[in-house]
This record gives C-alpha cells, sequence and structure tokens, in this order.
C-alpha cells in the first residue's frame, strides 16, 4: 500500500495552502483534489477581495496558481474523489473511486462545502452571470444596482444588510410569511429603507439576454390569490444555507448536527489524533477564501508537528 506522512482531502484555498505548506515541511503531501477541483470559489467569476490581487484575477486562474505552487514544493496533487476513510488504525487508510488505497499518519480534510440552490435551470444558466451564493465575494459588482436576496434566516439578514451598502435596492424573497431570523436581525431589515421583503413569494425562474435582468416570481404559490409576476433586477443571491461536504466522515469524526466537522478552539484539531480540518467543512460562520488559506495553513503546521512527534 502507497504511503505518505501527509494526506490532503479536497482542494481549494484551504486543501491547496496545507498542500504548499506540507510540501515546504518536507512531508511530501499527497492530495485528492475531489468532486470539484480548485473548490467552491470556482463557481463564481472574478475574486477581487484576496490579498496580493490588486486587479482582481479570475478565480479558475488563481486555483491553478495555488495548484502550481503547492505542487512547486512537492505536493502530489491528483484528479481523484476519496470515497472512504478509515480512523480505527494508524496509519489511517483512504480509499478513492478508482479502488486505490493509501495509507497516512496525518490527514487533513478540505472538503469545504456547497451553498444550497432552489433547484432552477436558470441558476445554472446564469452561475457567474448574476446567480451568486456569496454577497461579500460578488456584492461589489453590482454598486448601485438592484439585487434580490432569497431567504428569510439570519444569512439571508446579514446579506441584505451587507448588499445595502452597495445597491440601490435589496429585494428578500421570502417563502414563508415571516422571517426566521433572529429578533434584531429581523429589526434591522424591517428599518433599512433600501430593503423591501416579500413575504410568500417563490422564484419560478430568471430571465435576461447577456445575465439576469429579473426574476419571474409568484405571490401565495398554490392558492386561489396566488399572482404571478416579474421583477426586474441586476443580481440574485442565495442566502438559504450550504451543505458541508462532509458525508463520508459520518459517524467516524465528531461534528454538529448540520455535520460541520468539531475543531478545538481556535486549532484546526479534530477529535481524531493526526486528523485536521481546513476551510468551510469546519467552518460555518464565515466562508471566505482568506480565512479557508488561513486554515489549510494551520492545519499543515498541526500535521508537521504531529508527524514530527
Amino acid at each position: 500500500m502507497e504511503h505518505t506522512k501527509c494526506l490532503i482531502i479536497g482542494s481549494g484555498p484551504a486543501g491547496y495552502t496545507a498542500a504548499l505548506y506540507a510540501g515546504r515541511a518536507n512531508l511530501q503531501p499527497i492530495e485528492y483534489c475531489g468532486l470539484q477541483t480548485g473548490g467552491q470559489l470556482t463557481q463564481t467569476t472574478i475574486v477581487e477581495n484576496f490579498p496580493g490581487y490588486p486587479d482582481g484575477i479570475d478565480a479558475n486562474e488563481m486555483m491553478l496558481e495555488f495548484r502550481r505552487q503547492a505542487e512547486r514544493f512537492g505536493a502530489d496533487v491528483r484528479d481523484g474523489i476519496v470515497t472512504d476513510v478509515d480512523f480505527s488504525r494508524k496509519p489511517y487508510v483512504v480509499t478513492t473511486d478508482r479502488g486505490e488505497q493509501v495509507s497516512a499518519d496525518s490527514i487533513i480534510i478540505a472538503t469545504g462545502a456547497s451553498a444550497k440552490y432552489l433547484g432552477l435551470p436558470d441558476e445554472e444558466k446564469y452561475n457567474g452571470q448574476g446567480v451568486s451564493a456569496c454577497a461579500t465575494c460578488d456584492g461589489f459588482f453590482y454598486r448601485k444596482k438592484v439585487v434580490a436576496v432569497v431567504g428569510g434566516g439570519d444569512t439571508a439578514c446579514e446579506e441584505a444588510i451587507y448588499l445595502s451598502g452597495l445597491c440601490s435596492k435589496v429585494y428578500m424573497i421570502v417563502r414563508k410569511p415571516y422571517l426566521r431570523a433572529s429578533e434584531i436581525m429581523q429589526q434591522r431589515v424591517q428599518e433599512n429603507p433600501k430593503i423591501e421583503i416579500l413575504f410568500e413569494t417563490n422564484t419560478l425562474g430568471l430571465y435576461g439576454e447577456n445575465g439576469v435582468e429579473g426574476a419571474h416570481l409568484v405571490y401565495r404559490k398554490g392558492e386561489s390569490d396566488a399572482k404571478e409576476y416579474d421583477l426586474p433586477i441586476d443580481g440574485f443571491f442565495l442566502a438559504i444555507g450550504h451543505t458541508p461536504n462532509t458525508g463520508i466522515f459520518r459517524g467516524k469524526i465528531d461534528m454538529d448536527e448540520v455535520g460541520y466537522i468539531k475543531v478545538e478552539g481556535d486549532t484546526p484539531r479534530t477529535n481524531i489524533e493526526g486528523v485536521f480540518a481546513a476551510g468551510d467543512c469546519a467552518d460555518a460562520t464565515y466562508r471566505q477564501a482568506v480565512v479557508a488559506a488561513g486554515s489549510g495553513c494551520k492545519a499543515a503546521l498541526e500535521a508537521e508537528r504531529y508527524v514530527n512527534r
């Protein structure tokens, strides 16, 4: 069986940064990129808020640069999916979709999280052309424009408030007749003159020639007084939650009720010695590339210390 001192599951800012640091530490890391090479960041277009890129950079090109830098320092970056892990014995063993098995002294989990979508074909059609799941990432592109945020929880309220500082108008599309957010967040949204809440409203689709120009909506869907109408907007933001990509670890490592991997305080250490978690798979709060990269660095440093001990 092939063996490595450090095996990294997942790519993206966390995985590639972990591979870079582990490579420089002479751990000869093996990294499996997963289903989405480059991670969730590749679903956006231009990244303008990562330090070192004053003019912005294409997200896919940025992840290619991360990968090349990791490979330069000896990381063995492989296109493949880890389908099973065995933490019951040391060294730990992972199995890939090709049936390969690799043992490792330490493992860094950087599988990320996936934004939840409504399931509309138009979401995929306009992805990167008006559809976004991250206001902090893409809101800057909609300065002085009209946008809509889908969702009624704290995240949706936070996104709407953030966008109201950039955009001329923010609609909140809420399928229920009330907000699920905390009282303080509800109050902030309702008192914001730039935010208008569309209760009991569902999105049927999006329209536009060269990007999103509006949304097809329905008020009180399925009721006798249901009404369909079009809402002109420039951007459509999903804020209905994220799903951590941690299914293969369920029952094998400590997670919260949603599926985010639990870590010890401000460290990447999990409840399993020598297994570390980095990036969005363990971060339900920030979900930013620069934060993920920092956590990947911490995970690699912890792995180096663990292996050397």
